[in-house]
């Protein structure tokens, strides 16, 4: 919309796409933090699946952010088709078996109390309503206020570790653009990010197999974390896969990782309320990364960042609160999946009409249409 609307060119769009990703994000993460976990007790945000997707999504934003100096614009508008497409496509078919089941779900309840109804109306035993006290006394749960669920949410040792990741990933990318491009400073700061993600990748991940093996042994089939996976050496390897290309592509397309991490969390069995606070964490972080780089690069001017990172905000919160009520009111999760699924699919209907448009345009004015040169 940036570039069909306001007509900025593709790569000072993406800039600004991702500052208000990063206002977006926030905001909902400072929603959900709020927001009670649905069906436990447990925080809606997933710490361990963030930890573990987190560093390969800025590894992949940092390739994406460089791929996106020389990549010509005809090859950008593919990849925008054939990814947005591919993940938008699974997310709706996932959105349908979601709401079929939902709505055997809700057929079972309706019919449980319709028998319930009839059993007590069939019944000679007849119950003052005016009677409040049950035979026998069970204490109900407190319900939390919005500071106590937000206090139980945070988990200070997970966000320490985040938080540690993102500085390493800021002052690697500081160095580096105050280096010479294409010096060898430049290279080996940029070779550098590679062992603080893998790292951090391979740390969570062994933590989360031996983990998984644990509770195996002991006959506990409950999963260690949000996604209803066991956890093996061919997932985790197709974790990393999936977060190096969402942080690609959110580097080099401005869509932010979340089109690739919320499907994949989908994928993984997460409820979509986790998927969608998880998603969103990490794409403030991710996020917040790719703004530092691209102001760096001088790709956006600030009085237009600032002001849409404000409108970010408000429009992220908002709709969280919009969507949480529907969810609420109509009983279907599966609402999120099909936001999701929409959302993606018009942004690749959007994009491929505007880069198709553009690009044969560059053709008939016989414009040069390869590859850039990286160290210019």
């Amino acid at each position: 919309m940036l570039n069909l609307v306001v007509g900025f060119d593709t790569k000072s769009a993406a800039a600004l796409s991702k500052c208000m990703i990063m206002g977006a994000s926030a905001s909902s993460v400072w929603y959900n933090l709020q927001v009670s976990h649905p069906y436990k007790e447990a925080p809606v945000i997933d710490y361990k699946l963030a930890l573990l997707f987190q560093p390969m999504l800025m590894l992949g934003i940092t390739i994406g952010v460089e791929l996106s100096v020389i990549f010509p614009y005809w090859l950008i508008t593919v990849l925008i088709i054939i990814l947005f497409i591919g993940t938008s496509s699974r997310s709706f078919y996932k959105g349908i078996l979601m709401w079929r089941e939902e709505t055997r779900i809700l057929m079972e309840t309706r019919e449980r109390e319709e028998q319930s109804k009839s059993a007590c109306a069939a019944s000679d035993v007849v119950i003052d309503p005016s009677y409040q006290e049950p035979l026998l006394s069970q204490p109900q749960p407190k319900e939390k206020s919005a500071l106590e669920t937000m206090l139980f949410n945070l988990r200070w040792k997970n966000i320490l570790v985040l938080l540690a990741v993102w500085s390493c990933f800021l002052v690697l990318q500081v160095v580096k653009n105050n280096s010479q491009s294409c010096s060898t400073v430049y290279w080996v700061i940029n070779i550098l990010q590679v062992p603080v993600a893998v790292g951090v990748f391979l740390w969570k991940a062994i933590q989360l197999c031996r983990e998984s093996r644990a509770r195996r042994m002991n006959g506990n089939w409950e999963s260690v974390c949000e996604a209803s996976v066991e956890w093996s050496p061919a997932q985790l390897i197709f974790c990393a896969f999936c977060g190096l290309v969402g942080g690609t592509v959110g580097g080099l397309l401005g869509s932010g990782g979340g089109f690739v991490l919320g499907p994949l969390l989908l994928e993984l069995g997460c409820i979509p309320q986790v998927a969608s606070a998880t998603a969103t964490f990490v794409m403030m972080f991710s996020s917040s990364l790719s703004v530092v780089e691209f102001y760096f690069l001088n790709r956006f001017p600030i009085p237009f960042a600032l002001y849409l990172i404000c409108i970010s905000i408000l429009a992220g919160f908002w709709g969280q609160f919009l969507v949480r009520k529907l969810v609420v009111v109509l009983k279907r999760a599966s609402l999120i999946v099909f936001i999701l699924s929409s959302v993606i699919f018009a942004s690749a209907l959007t994009m491929g009409i505007v880069g198709t448009e553009k690009s044969i345009s560059m053709i008939n004015n016989h414009e040069y249409m390869g590859f850039l040169d990286f160290c210019k």
